[in-house]
């Protein structure tokens, strides 16, 4: 026999049914707007707040404005509110302010070329994501250009505290954005030249010491500095060393007579030609300020002088604005 339900029952058991359904929904709803926050001693319902965009956060930054005016005035603003990552090393007010005091002719940045302004703000931007935690001693590619649009590197420096472009210092890190990440830094900087990477990394002070040797008849570090293109092969300072340690009369640069210094740093520098690793070929002759060599990639990157020697091309690509260098593990003797 089935069992028999009351009217008055059948329409409590309706109703009971009905709320629970509500219930249901209603926390349901309710869970896609709030949540509860277990560190919440009043266990108080937290909105959601959708993450802002890179450029949101700088306008909502009053020491960023110059930054800001910077990004509307080139049109940049647009392509940081892409969907990246991208980290920006965000230079503050007084920073721009700094950079407008060292030129006497840029009271404002509408004083500035908007080409050169872009390239300078694309040099602060990297098409990645990095965090204060992932920085290391390396050369870290930008959005800034240089010859064949070849993109120019960001030098970076963690020894003894951290270092962007030989100088510029981080003063806030790890702003998140939606798209990216931002740091707060001291210094607008510039994109290098070949002659800057030289200065502003210790591993090539000698280098930079040989360059700048006072009786030199050539004006290496002028030839460097302009516009190129150059390709560098650029010895580092243990290169240096074990040359001087070849020759019983050298203890110093200076002891290498001047005409054989300046033989030897002609023979490094290819004029012309922004020359990136992936143009290299095997058997590729090279035409320097001094001479020819030839390339040997058949066991890794190599060159082979004039003299017989076989140099091992340690670090490629370092991008400069006026060319790209290549660090070697040997002075090149032609």
């Amino acid at each position: 026999m089935r069992p028999c339900y009351s009217p008055i029952i059948n329409q409590n058991r309706n109703q009971v049914m009905s709320n629970i359904k509500f219930l249901i929904f209603a926390l349901l709803s309710t869970s896609v707007i709030f949540f509860t926050s277990c560190d919440n001693d009043d266990d108080e319902p937290q909105i959601i707040e959708e993450a802002q965009s890179i450029v949101d956060l700088a306008l909502d930054t009053d020491d960023l404005s110059f930054l800001v005016d910077a990004l509307t005035q080139t049109g940049l603003v647009g392509a940081l509110q892409g969907p990246g990552p991208y980290t920006v090393f965000a230079p503050t007010n007084q920073a721009f302010q700094n950079l407008l005091d060292s030129n006497a002719d840029w009271n404002s940045l509408s004083d500035i070329d908007n080409a050169t302004l872009s390239n300078i703000l694309l040099f602060h931007v990297l098409g990645e994501a990095v965090m204060a935690s992932d920085l290391s001693d390396k050369y870290q590619t930008t959005l800034s250009v240089g010859p064949n649009d070849e993109s120019v590197v960001l030098q970076i420096d963690v020894t003894g505290g951290v270092k962007f472009n030989g100088s510029s210092e981080p003063t806030t890190t790890d702003i998140e954005a939606s798209n990216g990440v931002i740091h707060f830094i001291n210094e607008v900087m510039i994109p290098p030249s070949i002659v800057d990477l030289a200065v502003n990394g210790d591993v090539f002070s000698s280098l930079e010491t040989a360059l700048t040797r006072s009786d030199l008849t050539i004006d290496y570090v002028s030839i460097l500095s302009d516009t190129g293109p150059f390709t560098v092969f650029a010895p580092t300072n243990q290169a240096f060393q074990n040359l001087l340690d070849s020759n019983s009369d050298w203890n110093t640069l200076n002891d290498i007579p001047v005409a054989t210094l300046e033989a030897v740093l002609n023979y490094h520098v290819v004029q012309n030609a922004n020359v990136q690793s992936r143009q290299l070929t095997d058997d590729m002759e090279i035409t320097t300020l001094g001479g020819k060599m030839m390339t040997d990639l058949e066991s890794g990157a190599k060159l082979e002088t004039s003299s017989g020697q076989v140099v091992n091309i340690i670090v490629t690509n370092a991008q400069a604005i006026n060319g790209v260098v290549h660090a070697v593990d040997a002075v090149l003797l032609p």
